[in-house]
């Protein structure tokens, strides 16, 4: 059972701050991004689980004199409900009625309202709508460096971390940085801008084939970095620094971390004495526009982003080769949990961090394994619908073979990075758990058989995924799909399969990954996903109507078997049939050589990819 945390003095003190003569604010936000925008946070960054308790990814709180809220989407209901104490009210996000933070602060609140933030936390282009529509009801938007959740958590806040970064072989990144960096100058000289600030920490170790241990499951460093057509700077602290890593540096100009606003704020003045401008991307923080000078910007896409999301012909073997690796290493495992289940008497014994533990013993036995892609999904009947649910020791579930168990996991291979998601039942599935499982299934197969133009967004795709489950009036409330980086953060964009709406702004081209992982819920019972990693691939079409465009598809990365036994057969057609079996063939044929064959995996994957 999960205990939430008693946050009546931390909202005692935040008040008090809020109330106060130096700030003299009515409310204070507090977003769950760092200065970067990254969704997944160092400890010290984790601002908003410390003042509510709730800890997903996802989530924005609102504090008021008289009112804390928290909002966040369908993925944490359930979760955020179970961690935070009374002090809160869970604005679910995505229901019909329930307005967004931005609405909250702008259209719920008294009229004239000042409404704190730091400015490092939220983008600009945020930061000017919200404080035009405040300032449009006499209220503002309040730029307030001194973090106030951080005076709030004073000395028991964990220090930054400054663990050394280091090189990525160019035989795992398929490029050198120096080829990288010249394209980003071609793309800046067409977009005719003076350079590009890079904020974004997966930006950062893509352009300098650098990776770091910043932030737990994601191999990044904290930086920042300015390209112009003859500089590069990098503004990264020295600690960071071993000799390896400058002499991969070399030509590029190092600057401490810390100095970055001071520097962009003095080369504002040059900037605007020479009618230049510099590209910031959309995720380029209110603080430092304002530290150059909303003149002196131009606010867009950053070119790395498509750069980074289109793999090279290294990257994509990379990818599939990580990806029978670490189907060896799931293999193993379930072959494992089967055994102590059903006949080492591990059922009612083994805990859901138990086997989590295993599962990861089990990957980083794997050749080029560095550890996990993020904290392993491990779940056990009712568990399974807290959709992002993480283990807890002490307050876990132990794993019972008449229940469902959901396992959404993933690795960080110098090679790649992966992320699966597989339900079992160990014991006798009900009709409707089947029923259910099938109806997912379904979906996952119509996604990963389709066939579409070059530059159709994962926004039009993502109906088909959900049919099987409309059918019957069911849903899932998540995303259907994100892009998975190399060797980088699981969640990448900018593709997309579901309805959020920039999805529909960005088209599927050859080389980029996606991951299908359509889904169930039913609320105290259990939780379904099936989900593999994918790669976009052009494929033969009979006919051409693009006027050569050309068509795509998805291959499927992922080499792990999807359990049989779940499978509600007459609601399956022979197209599908021959959809599983001819990809658990291909599992079998990539994965069985990379098992020790008198192990219990070899007989399991044996078993479970056999034709159906």
């Amino acid at each position: 059972m999960v205990t939430p945390v008693n946050t009546s003095d931390r909202l005692k003190h935040l008040r008090e701050l809020m109330a106060s003569a130096k700030y003299n604010i009515g409310a204070y936000v507090v977003p769950s991004e760092d200065a970067h925008q990254s969704e997944y946070v160092a400890a010290c960054d984790e601002r908003r689980p410390f003042i509510s308790g709730f800890d997903g990814s996802a989530g924005c709180a609102v504090v008021t004199a008289d009112q804390a809220s928290m909002f966040t989407d369908g993925r944490y209901f359930l979760q955020a409900r179970q961690q935070m104490d009374n002090n809160w009210t869970l604005m679910k996000w995505g229901i019909a009625g329930v307005p967004s933070w931005q609405e909250y602060v702008t259209d719920h609140l008294p009229a004239g309202t000042r409404v704190g933030i730091d400015p490092t936390l939220i983008t600009a282009e945020q930061g000017a709508k919200l404080r035009e529509a405040l300032q449009a009801k006499s209220g503002d938007l309040v730029a307030i460096s001194d973090n106030l959740v951080d005076a709030v958590w004073g000395s028991a806040r964990p220090v930054r971390p400054e663990d050394p970064a280091f090189v990525l072989d160019v035989k795992y990144a398929g490029e050198t940085h120096s080829g990288k960096i010249a394209r980003v100058r071609e793309q800046l000289e067409r977009d005719n801008v003076r350079g590009l600030v890079v904020t974004a920490l997966d930006e950062l170790a893509w352009l300098f084939n650098l990776r770091g241990s910043d932030i737990d499951f994601n191999p990044v460093f904290f930086a920042y970095a300015v390209v112009t057509s003859n500089t590069v700077t990098l503004y990264m602290n020295e600690a960071k620094l071993t000799d390896t890593v400058r002499k991969h540096l070399d030509g590029i100009l190092v600057q401490p971390y810390e100095n970055v606003f001071g520097e962009l704020s003095a080369m504002s003045v040059g900037l605007a004495e020479s009618e230049g401008r510099l590209l910031v991307g959309k995720t380029a923080s209110w603080a430092l526009v304002e530290a150059l000078g909303e003149s002196n910007v131009k606010v867009d896409s950053s070119p790395i982003v498509l750069l980074k999301a289109l793999k090279n012909a290294t990257e994509l073997a990379g990818m599939r080769k990580c990806h029978e690796r670490d189907g060896a290493a799931m293999a193993n495992y379930f072959g494992w949990l089967e055994h102590e289940l059903l006949h080492n008497g591990g059922n009612l014994k083994l805990s859901e961090c138990d086997v989590a533990d295993k599962l990861e013993e089990l990957r980083r036995e794997q050749d080029l394994c560095v550890g996990l892609s993020f904290s392993t999904i491990s779940s056990v009947g009712a568990n399974g619908a807290i959709i992002h649910y993480s283990p807890q020791r002490g307050s876990e579930s132990l794993l019972d073979t008449s229940k469902m168990y959901l396992c959404d996991s993933g690795g960080q291979y110098l090679d790649g990075t992966t992320d699966v998601t597989r339900t079992y039942h160990f014991g006798e599935p009900t009709r409707w758990e089947r029923e259910c499982f099938t109806r997912v299934l379904k979906g996952h197969i119509a996604l990963d058989m389709a066939v579409f133009p070059n530059g159709t967004s994962g926004f039009v795709l993502d109906p088909l995924a959900r049919l099987p489950l409309w059918e019957i009036g069911l849903d899932f409330r998540h995303g259907t799909g994100h892009g998975v980086g190399s060797f980088l953060n699981v969640h990448e964009g900018p593709q997309g399969v579901g309805v959020r709406k920039h999805y529909a702004d960005v088209g599927f081209r050859p080389g980029m990954t996606i991951t299908n992982e359509p889904g169930y819920y039913q609320d105290g019972d259990f939780g379904i996903r099936i989900e593999n990693t994918c790669v976009v691939v052009k494929t033969d079409t009979k006919f051409d109507y693009t006027n050569g465009n050309g068509y795509l598809t998805f291959e499927p990365v992922t080499m792990v078997p999807i359990q049989k036994k779940l499978i509600l057969e007459e609601l399956f057609t022979d197209r599908e049939r021959q959809w599983l079996n001819a990809y658990h063939q291909t599992v079998w044929d990539r994965v069985s050589g990379r098992l020790d064959k008198s192990g219990l995996g070899y007989e399991w994957l044996k078993r479970e990819t056999a034709p159906m």
